[in-house]
């Protein structure tokens, strides 16, 4: 039986070109760089005729013909997908196949499950074309096609990711041509595409048409070479040349290099007279010393334009051929990753190209947006997870300055657990894996952004990556190559690994033995030791996480073989769709009816869909920053700054100083720009002069902004801050000593304790031992009691929270610290009392039972006659807690929020480096944070004082006990309504706000994907007696 083509894993393309650099002919020497503009170039995007079908047998199958009826079809935009644009399904998986790739039945399909989409579009070309090469360029088709040209057959290529081209010369004629393509959304193909990413089909990058000359430079490769100085460079060009005539041709290549703008010529150059064949091609190789050239790095991204001319044995320029190049070169020496000799720290995130409207296709202006986030926040690196990226993503690169870790769109996660599938999988597609990896190295070559080749992700070890490499090296032998999945390291040039701990990073670095997976158990530093370090993987920032990330940070300057990482990942993968009364939202998996689905395991990113940020954003920025402050003399202003950059002095950017007092601005200056060569120090003095106050905290925060516009952000950018601490918290007692001095009243009966002051009262339930009502002024401020809470609404980290409510419901109700959620925790007072010490001062002291837990929960009231009360806390819980603290429901005219604490953003106890201490103010819209999946949020940590006030400035403050400081969260809905919801839209936005004051929560972990990594002094412990205390008055703005 003949198989189909997009289920024959032997058949990948029929009459595809082979993989090169594109190069797109400009019509003269002046013409514009960017292909776009050439004159040759003629762009196929936009409307196309469109048919969906659901499966082969309901296709069209004529449609190709030209003559064929389509007034009735449908127009969809290309570049584009077929599910974001109304036909078929979006289907989310993280790591298994969908129900029509059958992997025990790999190559085969489901036929009655491949959606067909039929695409027609009709085309005039310009009449300058006549007697040139045509050739139409596929950027990206998911997953495999069918090409017609005026009705025949051209040919069928699958490999999603990477260009498929088609000369065309033939079919095309004078005047108007028609374009038939049929795209299969699955094929053999996607076995090698099972990416933690949705799945889609469609023609979704760019498409165009393009000429030559006959004669024509099909192919150049770029490379650069230093000096042992790192001084002087080579140029190295290996160029072929294809004669697309029946005619032998002569023909030379004049060569100029510029400055990039093309203002200064570097050199010109001619190569010999060379002969070629018709109907052949010739490859040969040229060398120019190159005297100092400017260096492309990530912080400094210099670039050249390279001019190439064709000229013919008539002397007649038959094309102008532009490239852009940096001159760089990468080294891997003493187990370090070098460029132009220089150790360099990969600061890096995971990229997948999405768009929260049209999923794989991303255009040139989002991607330039977020390369623009990744400069601003300090992230130097990017892993194209798990495919190479569109084309355009890489000229970014090389102007804005990252190193990009370019990898193969090979993944075949589903295999991954059976080792009879995994054989199956090797034997079937090595011609599949290393035709992806060619045809990656050889559109990205010329790109010096890219430092590192990935032979691809999750898709096991053997004879196909062994071959990746081999052939790859044919090619290209300047640059390392990485799997991650090669855990003997016989083709890696890195030892790279996901998601190990700070704990086994350390290891790494010590050059210890490591435990590894099963089965290859212990890993010895024999293998290892000569091989740089990187985490491919790691930071999990699924929903509220990326804690521990400084300890990360502290290790890649700790140990030289520890060369940096790629967090998981930049931007979370929510579509954006509408509700049926016109509400906004983000979905994920299984909301379009995909089963099975991982639910919201594509909500991953430092940015959400929008790239509005994530609070994790902050924690990058700050743990990434390439300065550093140290104190040395700090009360008298004298500190070392050290400059972290490897290769930019840090004169860039101007330092502005403030100093706070009790978070007051008090003093400012700046010490302008200081000249530090990379990888050095210089001591400063900042001209403080300030008398110090023994009862008041102070700081001294650093902010170094750019002192010139950059591509990337204005002049003023603040791009790094570090703040000392230069006097400790120290709590003054603030009571108003005349309205101390108002007696107070106690009326006691069966139910409650009611103390009355002159202006407030305040009732404790007998039953609870709670605060039941306090009233200032005749007027209730807590709309409930203010009452102990142990629980969160669980985040993504909490026990794999979301697995266990959608798949094993029950396993929950096992959980010892679901204990925490019981609405009956509380089981009433075990011992209430309380005493009148003077005629101003009330004490309450109530002990609360607690479900399943041998302790109480002791809470001492102590109330004051100008309205304070103190909380004096204790309790020793027998099993981990998540959250200790006290919840309750605010009046709703409280609106208004001012802290003195850690700010702007959210913040946690292992999330939290990226936060300086200040004193900052926001109403609940500032202080919420809405994950896509709903999850605790908004906490604010080191908090000294609170302020909570309605539009007069009147409400309550709440101030830290002596030893401790509090956090705080306020949410326009309750703690029960944010766990039940499963999107933002589903929460209500109620005027009577919930507040959390709490001791502690756990902290959030993300050391690993989705469960709890939270270190041990971030955890809440059992059998440990807590001790914390806080206190609430009514305020004023007078006071």
């Amino acid at each position: 039986m003949t198989k189909y083509d997009w289920e024959n894993e032997k058949v990948i393309g029929v009459n595809k070109e082979k993989g090169h650099c594109l190069l797109i002919p400009q019509s003269s020497i002046k013409a514009k760089v960017n292909k776009e503009k050439s004159k040759f170039y003629f762009s196929l995007n936009g409307k196309w005729k469109f048919h969906w079908s659901p499966n082969p047998f309901s296709r069209p199958i004529s449609f190709f013909e030209c003559d064929f009826d389509d007034s009735q079809w449908n127009e969809i935009n290309v570049p584009g997908t077929f599910e974001l644009q109304g036909y078929g399904m979006p289907y989310y998986l993280a790591s298994s196949y969908p129900p029509p790739l059958r992997k025990r039945n790999a190559p085969n399909i489901d036929k009655k499950n491949n959606p067909v989409g039929s695409y027609r579009k009709k085309i005039i070309l310009p009449e300058t074309w006549e007697q040139r090469e045509i050739f139409i360029h596929f950027a990206g088709v998911k997953s495999a096609f069918y090409l017609w040209i005026n009705g025949q057959k051209v040919g069928y290529s699958q490999g999603s990711m990477t260009p498929a081209e088609f000369d065309i010369t033939k079919y095309v004629k004078k005047g108007e041509n028609f374009i038939a393509v049929e795209v299969y959304k699955w094929s053999d193909g996607y076995y090698l595409e099972d990416q933690d990413y949705w799945f889609l089909g469609g023609i979704f990058r760019d498409v165009f048409i393009y000429s030559t000359p006959k004669l024509h430079i099909w192919d150049i490769f770029t490379s650069t070479s230093f000096d042992k100085q790192y001084i002087n460079s080579k140029l190295n060009l290996r160029i072929k040349v294809r004669n697309f005539s029946e005619k032998e041709k002569e023909f030379r290549i004049k060569i100029k290099l510029y400055e990039e703008g093309r203002n200064k010529e570097i050199f010109s150059l001619e190569t010999d007279t060379h002969t070629i064949n018709s109907l052949d091609e010739l490859e040969f190789s040229i060398s120019k010393q190159v005297l100092s050239p400017k260096k492309w790095t990530a912080e400094t991204p210099n670039l050249y334009n390279l001019l190439l001319i064709l000229i013919d044995g008539e002397d007649n320029e038959l094309e102008y051929l532009w490239e852009t190049i940096g001159f760089r070169q990468v080294e891997i020496r003493n187990s370090q990753i070098l460029i132009n000799g220089k150790p360099i720290i990969l600061k890096g995130v995971n990229h997948h190209d999405f768009d929260q409207k049209n999923g794989y296709s991303i255009s040139f202006k989002q991607m330039e947006e977020d390369i623009r986030i990744m400069k601003k926040n300090n992230i130097n690196a990017v892993r194209t997870s798990h495919y190479p990226s569109d084309p355009c993503f890489y000229d970014l690169c090389d102007k804005y300055g990252l190193y990009v870790m370019d990898e193969a769109n090979v993944e075949a996660h589903g295999f991954m657990g059976n080792i009879f599938l995994r054989r199956k999988l090797h034997k079937k597609w090595t011609k599949s894996a290393v035709d992806r990896m060619l045809r990656m190295v050889e559109r990205d070559k010329n790109h010096h952004s890219v430092i590192m080749w990935s032979l691809g992700n999750e898709a096991c070890f053997g004879e196909p990556h062994i071959k990746m490499k081999e052939e790859a090296l044919k090619i290209d032998d300047s640059r390392p190559f990485h799997y991650e999945n090669d855990l003997d390291l016989k083709v890696s040039d890195v030892f790279s690994a996901m998601y190990f701990s700070p704990k086994k990073v350390e290891q790494i670095g010590r050059l210890e033995k490591i435990k590894y997976r099963f089965p290859n158990g212990l890993i010895s530093p024999k293998v290892y030791s000569s091989k740089p370090f990187i985490l491919c993987e790691y930071a999990h920032a699924m929903g509220n996480s990326l804690g521990n990330f400084k300890k990360y940070i502290d290790l890649f300057y700790r140990y030289d073989n520890i060369c940096g990482g790629f967090i998981w990942d930049f931007v979370d993968q929510g579509i954006l769709v509408k509700t049926d009364d016109g509400k906004n939202y983000w979905a994920y998996g299984g909301d379009f009816g995909d089963k099975p689905n991982s639910l919201n395991f594509c909500i991953n990113g430092i940015v959400r869909p929008d790239r509005s940020p994530n609070p994790s954003l902050f924690e990058v920025k700050k743990g990434y920053q390439s300065v550093k402050v140290v104190p040395v003399d700090a009360k008298k202003g004298v500190f070392k700054l050290v400059n972290l950059y490897s290769f930019q002095n840090l004169n860039f950017l101007e330092i502005i100083w403030e100093l706070t007092e009790d978070g007051e601005i008090v003093k400012t200056g700046s010490i302008g720009c200081q000249d530090i060569p990379p990888m050095d120090v210089k001591m400063v003095e900042i001209p403080l002069n300030y008398e110090f106050k023994n009862t008041s905290e102070y700081h001294l925060l650093f902010k170094f902004c750019l002192a010139e516009d950059m591509l990337w952000a204005e002049k003023g950018y603040e791009l790094a801050w570090e703040q000392i601490e230069l006097q400790s918290f120290n709590e003054k007692e603030l009571l108003n000593e005349e309205k101390r001095a108002e007696k107070l009243l106690v009326n006691e009966t069966e139910k409650e304790i009611e103390i009355v002051g002159n202006f407030f009262t305040v009732k404790i339930s007998k039953d609870s031992g709670l605060i039941s009502s306090y009233r200032v002024e005749e007027e209730e401020l807590f709309l409930k009691s203010l009452k102990p809470n142990f629980w969160r609404a669980p985040i993504d980290n909490d026990n794999l929270a979301r697995v266990l409510k959608y798949n094993y419901p029950f396993l929950r109700f096992f959980l010892k610290e679901s204990l925490w959620k019981r609405a009956n925790v509380l089981k009433g007072v075990k011992e209430l009392s309380w005493e009148q010490p003077t005629e101003r001062e009330v004490i309450v002291r109530a002990e609360i039972k607690i479900l399943k837990n041998k302790s109480p929960y002791t809470i001492h009231y102590t109330i004051q006659g100008n309205s304070e009360i103190k909380f004096e806390i204790s309790f020793k819980p027998d099993y981990e807690l998540i959250r200790l603290g006290m919840q309750t429901l605010l009046n709703k005219r409280l609106q208004n929020f001012r802290w003195f604490g850690r700010g702007m953003h959210e913040t946690y106890e292992d999330r939290k480096n990226g936060a300086p201490v200040g004193i900052y103010e926001s109403n609940v819209d500032g202080l919420i944070h809405d994950y896509v999946y709903p999850q605790e949020n908004g906490n604010r940590t080191d908090v000294r004082w609170l302020k909570i006030t309605d539009k007069k400035g009147n409400g309550i403050e709440i101030r830290c006990g002596f030893n401790n400081f509090i956090c705080f969260s306020v949410w326009p809905y309750t703690q029960e309504e944010l766990e039940k919801a499963e999107h933002v839209h589903e929460l209500p936005r109620r005027e009577e706000l919930t507040l959390n004051i709490d001791y502690k929560q756990r902290g959030v972990g993300g050391d690993f994907p989705a469960v709890p990594s939270v270190h041990e002094e971030y955890k809440l412990k059992p059998n440990k007696l807590y001790r914390y205390s806080f206190s609430l008055e009514s305020y004023k703005k007078t006071n």
